[in-house]
């Protein structure tokens, strides 16, 4: 018989491959049919979760702290040793399901998505999705590493952004542009890798036969079964018709109440109210604690899941030195609990991300229920729908929790107008990367790239002026690090934004059952196709300028009345 699965956490991060395989073999032995395969599924569960949580926990070591040379080597023998015997072994298994015909209970899309899998999988690129992932470290440890000295103190580039609140211009232009001639100082390393990240892209891609289209490797990869390219495209345009102008509406309010004659990037932050910036939170357990503040009005179950995470010691909050940029959440599969790691400095925006990631968080609370691991895998379309709509629902309690009823206005206004700004940026990020991978010979070349992106920011960013700047904007891919470690995904994010806005909507007609629609759309896993998904939150999955142009009117009309 084979050993017993270790269960806590520190074990589970230790685990290795010898621990595993005996599970793995007596899986593969075990003959089942529909009476049986319930049980099956279960077993294989339970050491999916296993290999499952190891890597997230190596994972978060890495990115606490970039510097910790043995979390580094932990993670580098996990993706060397482990990660490979787990992936194949997970083949094997696939396969065996596959060819016995049998349909497990609410399986249906989890077989769909293993059908993909399955048919992607090749031995000869285990080892080269390992290298990707190494790659990945090496762009967390460049912009982990980017300092620079302000007043002589040295701060984190995260850290500067406070300063772009700064109502002295010329404070902002300074950390701005000190932030950004940082950034070009590893303007040749990003390239270097950036060449290598490529190179080994196309190298999976033609390994699993898709000759040099790994835009089609990654569709079936991401498991996109519900929309194409075409579509991304039509996403696209619909953006440039409809969000554009008014992207260009509030910009141009922004130019008017400061009284400048352009706008230039450094104004993009800085309050227009005439008012001091928005303090919503000093440290890490104050942000922790008035969140827990907003949930407990918001819904008595959702409180109950955040102050677990309180609790249990995960949430990973405040920016550091030698923290990994940006924020996220993971989940600890054996523990069935989330984890949420991010870099507050005290904006308004680390709130909005608190908010964000305690959407992910809940949707892993949600779907914990569900009996065996395959069904908790969600697409990304539909996760961001999870975080995104939890920012909007949470909205309306940001007082008292962190404001005066007149600083949540303000608030609601720059949360709101961001969500019109963010989606002319997904679409120059989107176009981008359909560009990258339509023309893998140019785009291996970081100066080709830079045109591209120049273009592509010329497309759909309106108002803002550049002039004197354009080295700083043809590199603006460098700072978005989806496009280095996690390619074609990013328009996830604006599909999501608009399901949110729909689920945002109900909530202005019932609240309470704009929330159960929610919870119960969470609840269903990755049991159901994606359009089913946003239908059970009370949305459609949609791409064209109609839906796009209800989600703009409900966003300018709550602006208007906000500002009244």
């Amino acid at each position: 018989m084979p050993t017993q699965l270790p269960t806590e956490g520190s074990a589970i991060a230790r685990v290795t491959w010898t621990d595993l395989e005996p599970h793995y073999a007596a899986l593969e032995a075990v003959s089942f049919n529909d009476q049986n395969v319930a049980a099956w599924l279960a077993d294989w569960s339970r050491v999916e979760r296993v290999a499952r949580e190891a890597s997230s926990r190596l994972s978060v070591a890495t990115t606490v702290n970039t510097a910790d040379t043995e979390a580094e080597a932990a993670l580098n023998v996990y993706l060397d040793e482990l990660y490979p015997q787990v992936s194949a072994a997970g083949q094997r298994l696939k396969e065996k399901l596959l060819a016995s015909g049998v349909v497990p209970s609410d399986f249906e899309i989890p077989l769909r998505n293993m059908r993909a899998e399955a048919a992607l999988f090749r031995e000869a690129n285990l080892s080269l999705l390992g290298e990707e992932q190494k790659l990945g470290m090496e762009y967390d440890k460049i912009t982990g590493a980017q300092t620079v000295t302000w007043e002589g103190e040295e701060k984190t580039l995260a850290a500067m952004g406070p300063l772009q609140t700064h109502a002295d211009r010329s404070v902002r232009e300074e950390a701005w542009r000190l932030t950004l001639n940082r950034w070009q100082q590893d303007r040749a390393d990003i390239n270097a890798l950036w060449a290598r990240f490529l190179t080994l892209r196309l190298q999976i891609a033609e390994n699993a036969g898709f000759g040099n289209d790994f835009r089609a490797y990654t569709w079936q990869r991401f498991q996109r079964f519900d929309y194409s390219p075409d579509n991304c495209r039509e996403f696209q345009a619909a953006i440039e018709t409809v969000v554009k102008p008014a992207a260009a509406r509030v910009l141009e309010r922004r130019r008017q109440r400061l009284g400048l004659e352009t706008l230039r990037p450094w104004d993009l932050a800085v309050d227009t109210s005439g008012q001091p910036p928005l303090k919503p939170f000093a440290t890490d357990t104050e942000l922790s604690d008035k969140t827990a503040a907003i949930f407990a009005q918001l819904d008595t179950a959702l409180s109950q899941f955040f102050t677990t995470m309180q609790r249990d010691g995960l949430l990973d909050l405040g920016n550091r030195m030698n923290k990994a940029g940006g924020g996220y959440c993971t989940d600890f599969a054996v523990a069935g609990v989330p984890f949420i790691f991010m870099n507050a400095v005290g904006l308004h925006s680390d709130v909005q991300t608190m908010l964000h990631e305690a959407g992910h968080a809940f949707h892993v609370f949600e779907s914990a229920h569900l009996p065996y691991v395959h069904q908790q895998n969600v697409n990304t379309e539909f996760a961001e729908v999870a975080s995104m709509s939890m920012e909007l629902l949470s909205a309306p309690y940001l007082s008292p929790a962190f404001y005066t009823p007149a600083e949540a206005a303000r608030a609601r206004i720059e949360h709101l107008e961001h969500g019109l700004l963010f989606w002319p940026y997904m679409a120059v990020v989107d176009a981008f990367q359909h560009w990258v991978y339509e023309n893998p010979t140019l785009s291996v070349d970081a100066a080709e790239c830079d045109a591209e992106w120049s273009r592509q920011w010329d497309r759909f960013m309106p108002v803002v002026d550049w002039t004197g700047l354009e080295a700083e904007k043809a590199t603006g891919w460098h700072r978005k690090l989806h496009i280095h470690q996690i390619p074609f995904y990013y328009v996830e994010y604006g599909l999501a934004q608009l399901g949110a806005y729909q689920v945002f909507a109900n909530s202005l007609d019932d609240a309470g059952l704009a929330l159960t629609q929610y919870r119960s759309a969470l609840a269903l896993g990755g049991t159901k196709t994606l359009p089913d998904l946003f239908a059970a939150a009370g949305a459609k999955f949609a791409f064209d300028a109609e839906t796009l142009t209800r989600a703009v009117n409900l966003i300018e009309a709550t602006i208007e009345q906000l500002s009244s």
